[in-house]
């Protein structure tokens, strides 16, 4: 066969195709559990302690290095004077005492996966021509089934070769499936 006739063959094949539709007999999910991540959060109680504002350490080293400047003299006075700063602000610390406790409601998240059942595909069994064939579709194809039927070219002239309707949109059946009488 020459190129030129070859060339022309394809051709002719390609315009002897055909748009057809199939009628659906079932069309069967295909269930799969699926992980759906999801943001969970919760309130919980937590008790804090306020920070204390200093002041009594301070009104207590104030008061102490008062009293320990008056007592000392001489080069003892810077002595006393310091040791008065430094027990009048833990004296004042221990007097102004602990604050009180407060009770905060604080926001944790966390994210986790629930799953779910979903239809990942469909089982469907068609009937065309007078017979049934099956493929798995992306979706539920409804009542009807659109196919692309496209004849078999050869070179000789043998038995006529089996048409196998095809689902259109470039789907293809899986490997093994096969009409069923």
């Amino acid at each position: 066969m020459s190129r030129i006739t070859l060339l022309l063959c394809c051709s002719l094949a390609t315009l002897a195709q055909a748009e057809e539709v199939g009628r659906v007999i079932s069309s069967t999910p295909i269930i799969q559990q699926v992980a759906v991540p999801r943001q969970v959060c919760s309130q919980q109680q937590v008790a804090v302690q306020a920070p204390k504002s200093g002041a009594g350490a301070a009104m207590g080293a104030i008061a102490g290095g008062a009293i320990g400047n008056s007592i000392g003299r001489g080069e003892g006075n810077a002595l006393a004077t310091a040791i008065g700063l430094f027990g009048g602000a833990i004296l004042g610390n221990k007097i102004e005492g602990s604050p009180n406790t407060e009770v905060r409601n604080v926001q944790s998240c966390s994210t986790q996966n629930f799953y779910e059942n979903r239809a990942v595909s469909y089982h469907v069994v068609y009937e065309y021509a007078g017979k049934q064939y099956s493929v798995q579709l992306p979706q539920d194809p409804g009542p009807t089934v659109r196919l692309q039927i496209t004849p078999v070219v050869s070179q000789t002239p043998p038995p006529p070769a089996p048409v196998v309707p095809l689902p259109a949109q470039g789907m293809v059946p899986p490997p093994g499936s096969a009409p069923t009488m």
